[in-house]
């Protein structure tokens, strides 16, 4: 409690120079007061309102208060619950009961890691986007369908990233959630095009600069690409390469989508998400808040956070450390943008390896190996509850 309310009273309200919230704030403002809302000069660094015009309907009702450190308040306030209530739901898919000490001793360990802090001191929505993830995961592993549907859509509506988490319905044949996963940012989209100011913009003005890559604040491998002036040829090697084991290792991984539903579901978005941030146009090192429950499988008997590399992989993405240094202020200066991207790529490659490990220990194990993407219902069960 003590860790929170620091987090809370002291880090959070006081802020930083970098402010996610007065961007989202004024342009919600914009929509309430019939202002174009895609009106901004992409060409500064300032942060930019970058959510479509879907998003911008659904997170509305945020610019009806009209009291701005109100507004700011709550929003962070509701993140903080958010991240505390998400994690109680990981407990509880890991196989342990609230009253044990899994939930306080995690919810004190993620105050210390550098996405909780900057999510709540920037004031972003990741704590909210966190616990979304939570209930479909939740709804992934007991299978209700149409509510995870529900609430993958609105993720994806509200940060596109969560997209390639569609491929968990897919092939555990959840049609419903897939159905609604696909169709609710769709109809949000369809309606707001009419009723959000101005919102062909977001089309012609704001899709472009979405498809540029920033050689600023960017941990992903294009940003480091952009930075170092990497060749194109170089860039592309690098960017097969770990797309390959990323794909791979989602392809491994799928031996155990009915044996262990929680673990495959888990892992499977990890790696699927640590392959977005580390090879998209944008990576951030708050982003790693999604990587909590792949994290959480270290509970259970199989995880790749048993193995000690994924550990350092979790020190590079997830710890709040800077390393100045008056003799090689350069180093220090690569390290604050790009230790996300040594942490994201060294746990891309422990997955991989893990996964093919399991696969190849799991075919050997039962004698004749089959498809991974074979289901056998008879096989299909949930996991332990405490």
């Amino acid at each position: 409690m003590l860790l929170m309310a620091h987090r809370f009273f002291v880090l959070a309200i006081n802020g930083a120079v970098t402010d996610d919230f007065t961007t989202v704030y004024s342009a919600l403002r914009r929509f309430v007061e019939g202002i174009p809302v895609y009106n901004e000069v992409y060409h500064f660094v300032d942060p930019h309102y970058l959510y479509n015009p879907g998003a911008t309907l659904l997170l509305a009702p945020l610019g009806y208060i009209t009291h701005f450190t109100l507004a700011r308040w709550m929003f962070i306030a509701v993140n903080l619950l958010a991240i505390v209530l998400a994690f109680g739901l990981l407990t509880r898919l890991s196989g342990w009961a609230l009253r044990s000490m899994v939930w306080p001793i995690a919810i004190a360990l993620a105050m210390l890691t550098e996405t909780v802090q900057n999510t709540l001191i920037f004031s972003n929505i990741n704590g909210i986007l966190l616990l979304m993830l939570a209930i479909f995961l939740w709804c992934v592993v007991h299978k209700k369908s149409w509510l995870g549907g529900l609430v993958i859509g609105l993720a994806i509506l509200i940060k596109p990233m969560f997209l390639p988490l569609l491929f968990l319905p897919l092939v555990k044949k959840q049609w419903g959630s897939l159905i609604l996963g696909i169709l609710t940012p769709v109809i949000f989209n369809a309606v707001a095009w009419f009723l959000v100011p101005g919102a062909s913009e977001y089309v012609t003005r704001t899709m472009p600069y979405l498809g540029e890559t920033r050689d600023f604040a960017n941990s992903s491998l294009p940003g480091l690409a952009i930075y170092f002036g990497m060749p194109t040829w170089m860039e592309i090697t690098w960017f097969l390469i770990f797309g390959a084991m990323v794909g791979l290792a989602v392809l491994a991984l799928l031996r155990f989508r009915n044996t262990e539903p929680y673990f495959w579901a888990a892992t499977t978005t990890g790696v699927l998400l640590t392959g977005v941030f580390f090879l998209s146009s944008l990576g951030q090192m708050y982003y790693s808040m999604m990587i909590f429950p792949m994290i959480f499988t270290l509970l259970g008997s199989r995880s790749v956070f048993h193995n000690w590399v994924a550990w350092v992989a979790a020190y590079f993405f997830l710890s709040p450390d800077t390393f100045p240094s008056q003799r090689l202020p350069d180093v220090a200066r690569w390290m604050e943008f790009f230790s996300a991207t040594i942490g994201w790529g060294l746990l891309i490659v422990v997955t991989f390896v893990s996964a093919l490990i399991w696969f190849i220990g799991d075919i050997r194990a039962k004698g004749t190996p089959s498809s991974p993407i074979t289901t056998d219902p008879t096989h299909d069960h949930l996991e332990r509850t405490a």
